[in-house]
C-alpha cells in the first residue's frame, strides 16, 4: 500500500528527548525507549498521516518520547531515515507506508535489537511485525449510508492505485450499498497516486460529471471531498472525520485508529512478551470504525449502520460470503462459503455492480 512522495526530504525531525546511544545496545524499558515514526505525508494532510499520528500522541500521553520525519520518500530515503532515527536513539521504531517495507527489512536485518512495525505490508522477520486495520467493514457500514443516500443510483469512487488494499475497500463499500439498494453501481477511478489534491478533484469531477451524486475516497485529502460540495453532491470522508472540509456535503467517513495497535505492541514490548506478528484487526477491536454521521444522511440511516456492526462484531454477517459474483458475471465465492482472510488480503478482482478495470502488470 502507501504513498508516493509528496514533498523533498529534509522535513523537520521532531524530537522529544534524544539519546545518542544506539538502542539497540541495552534492553527497552520506559526510561530508555524512544519510538520513531517514519511519515509518508504531513501530520497535518487531514488524511492518513493524520491518523497515524494520533498512534504516537497516545504515547506521548503516557509519557513515552517519541520522534518523527514527514514528507519521507518510497525510495532509498526511507533507509537513510530509518537509521538517522536509530542514530538517534529510538529503539522502536514505525514505518507507516506499504512503500517503506523492503527497507524496512533490511535496515532491521543490521539493528536486530530494534523492534519495527511495518503498516500494510507482508514482510516480516523476527525483529519485524506488520500492522493494518480490516478497513473494509467499515467501508461497508459506510456503503450503507451512501446507498441510502444516492438519488441516481451511481456512486464515484476515486481510488489511489490499484492493489488489494484499494480493490478490497471497493469491494466490501460496494458490497454496504447493495446491502441497502441492489440497484446502485459504484464507478471507480485510479489516479496513481495517494496524495495530490489536484489529481484527486479532477477524478472526482471525472465521475460526479457521469452522474454520480456521491464520491467515496480511497486517497489521504479532502480534494474529492470538495469537489463533491462544488458540484452539489453528496461525499464520504477517510482516514480521519473530516466535517468541516465539505460541510454541505459530507455524510460520514471510515476511519482508523491506528493508536490500537501502537499501544498495544509498545506496552507488549515493556512487558517482555512482544513477538513478531501479522496484525490485521477490524471494528470488534476498534482499530477501524466508522465516523459519527452527518444531519445530511438519510433518515434511518442509523439504525442500518447499528445493526450490521453488530452482525459484523458478533459474526453472523460475513461481508464476503457467497455467493459473490465478479463484475464479469462469473461466480467466485460459491453459496455457504467465506472468503479466507489470505483471499480477502489478495483481492484482485472487483464483485458484481462495480464498474471499472482493474490494469494488469
Amino acid at each position: 500500500m502507501k504513498k508516493i512522495a509528496i514533498a523533498v526530504l529534509g522535513a523537520v525531525l521532531a524530537v522529544t528527548g534524544c539519546s545518542k546511544k544506539n538502542a539497540a545496545d541495552a534492553k527497552i524499558t520506559k526510561e530508555n525507549l524512544k519510538v520513531g515514526f517514519v511519515y509518508i505525508g504531513s501530520i497535518h494532510d487531514e488524511g492518513y498521516t493524520t491518523a497515524q499520528d494520533q498512534g504516537r500522541l497516545a504515547l506521548e500521553e503516557q509519557g513515552i518520547k517519541t520522534m518523527y520525519v514527514e514528507n519521507v520518500p518510497e525510495n532509498a530515503d526511507c533507509e537513510k531515515v530509518i537509521r538517522d532515527l536509530i542514530d538517534q536513539g529510538c529503539n522502536v521504531i514505525y514505518t507507516t507506508s506499504f512503500g517503506f517495507m523492503d527497507w524496512t527489512i533490511k535496515v532491521a536485518k543490521d539493528f536486530p535489537n530494534v523492534k519495527f512495525g511495518h503498516c500494510s505490508g507482508y514482510k516480516r522477520a523476527e525483529n519485524v511485525s506488520t500492522y493494518f486495520g480490516k478497513m473494509y467493514e467499515a467501508r461497508y457500514l459506510a456503503g450503507i449510508a451512501a446507498g441510502l443516500k444516492t438519488k441516481t443510483n451511481k456512486i464515484g469512487y476515486v481510488a489511489a492505485f490499484p492493489i488489494p488494499e484499494c480493490i478490497r475497500g471497493i469491494n466490501g463499500f460496494a458490497r454496504g450499498v447493495q446491502s441497502v439498494n441492489p440497484d446502485a453501481t459504484i464507478e471507480v477511478v485510479w489516479t496513481n497516486t495517494w496524495y495530490d489534491p489536484t489529481v484527486e478533484k479532477q477524478a472526482a469531477l471525472e465521475v460526479l460529471n457521469k452522474g454520480c451524486d456521491i464520491i467515496e475516497q480511497h486517497q489521504d485529502t479532502t480534494a474529492p471531498q470538495i469537489a463533491a460540495q462544488e458540484k452539489g453532491a453528496f461525499c464520504l470522508g477517510y482516514n480521519v472525520p473530516t466535517p468541516n472540509a465539505a460541510p454541505k456535503a459530507y455524510l460520514t467517513a471510515p476511519i482508523f485508529h491506528w493508536a490500537t495497535f501502537i499501544t498495544d505492541d509498545v506496552n507488549t514490548i515493556l512487558n517482555g512478551t512482544w513477538q513478531s506478528r501479522a496484525y490485521w484487526e477490524g471494528l470488534s477491536s476498534g482499530m477501524v470504525d466508522l465516523a459519527p454521521l452527518s444531519d445530511l444522511c438519510a433518515e434511518g440511516t442509523q439504525e442500518k449502520i447499528d445493526a450490521a456492526r453488530t452482525a459484523i462484531e458478533n459474526g453472523s454477517l460475513k461481508i464476503f460470503e457467497g455467493p459473490i459474483f465478479d463484475q464479469t458475471g462469473a461466480e467466485k465465492v460459491p453459496a455457504g462459503t467465506v472468503m479466507s482472510d489470505n483471499d480477502v488480503w489478495n483481492m484482485s478482482w472487483f464483485v458484481k455492480g462495480v464498474n471499472g478495470v482493474i490494469p494488469q502488470n
